[in-house]
């Protein structure tokens, strides 16, 4: 029997190009782009991305990530307003802003989500930012200062299950994780706490539900699961494909659990219609 493997749309040059220009003319990156993401079509015909800032060179190597690793360039002080610009020239009410790690960085990048975050709504006040963040290596300081930057959703990705976590994202961990989305849950009031999940890299299904309690009891109320495609060979292969019905029955179980919103399918990521997932 063939394995089922979610289909992918191949894409439409017709379809992205207008969203891709507008990015392109305001020098933006996405992760979109960066990510190798299977939703790229969909979403930049929907006219809508998922705005990366602070460079495209990560200084973590998850092995699932398709995004580069090396040291990265100076935050830009340009950027906020070219993410301003697009998001207008665009016609967007909801952005997600993420962004690389940025480890080598003093405050691994927070001032710039702040100036960003501050500037879109500044400059477009009823505009609703979500920032996807990556751990700040946990530091308090800097966690308290993306909880008072005004942003509208707060969400951070524990990726995958305990006993994988160590050799899929060796420079990050699992608990620490836990414990920032534990603080956004406890002082971030102006909406929920989100975080995502990936399948197929080998966790058993007893691991997965374990794993969505520990978020749930850390505060999270949004979560979104997909399935784990391996962008190159050069990264952690997938150990199995998993069929949709597969999906719909974890998201119950996340519903059954206390979640309030779960976005999750083959071929959903941790941004996916992100502005429908904050109205369930």
């Amino acid at each position: 029997m063939i394995p089922y493997k979610p289909k992918v749309k191949a894409p439409d040059p017709e379809l992205i190009s207008y969203t891709a220009q507008i990015l392109r003319n305001n020098a933006i990156t996405t992760v979109c782009e960066e990510s190798a993401c299977p939703n790229r079509t969909e979403c930049y015909a929907a006219r809508t991305a998922t705005f990366m800032i602070l460079g495209d060179t990560c200084t973590r190597a998850c092995r699932f990530c398709n995004v580069k690793t090396g040291r990265g360039v100076p935050p830009d002080p340009e950027e906020p307003q070219r993410i301003v610009n697009a998001v207008r020239e665009l016609g967007l009410s909801y952005v997600v802003i993420t962004s690389v790690d940025r480890d080598d960085l003093n405050d691994h990048g927070v001032g710039q989500f702040v100036a960003v975050t501050r500037a879109l709504k500044a400059a477009l006040p009823n505009v609703k930012v979500e920032l996807l963040t990556p751990d700040f290596k946990g530091k308090k300081s800097l966690l308290e200062r993306i909880v008072a930057c005004g942003a509208d959703k707060l969400a951070h990705n524990e990726e995958t299950i305990r006993r994988l976590s160590p050799q899929i994202r060796p420079q990050s961990d699992y608990d620490r994780s836990l414990d920032v989305l534990r603080y956004y849950a406890a002082y971030f009031r102006h909406g929920r706490v989100k975080s995502s999940l990936m399948v197929g890299l080998g966790e058993q299904e007893a691991e997965l539900e374990a794993t969505l309690h520990e978020l749930f009891d850390a505060g999270v109320r949004e979560l979104t699961i997909g399935q784990y495609l391996q962008p190159t060979v050069n990264h952690v292969p997938v150990v199995k494909y998993f069929r949709p019905e597969f999906f719909d029955k974890i998201a119950q179980k996340a519903y059954t659990i206390g979640f309030e919103a779960v976005a999750s399918g083959p071929l959903v990521r941790s941004s996916y219609h992100a502005e429908q997932l904050g109205k369930q």
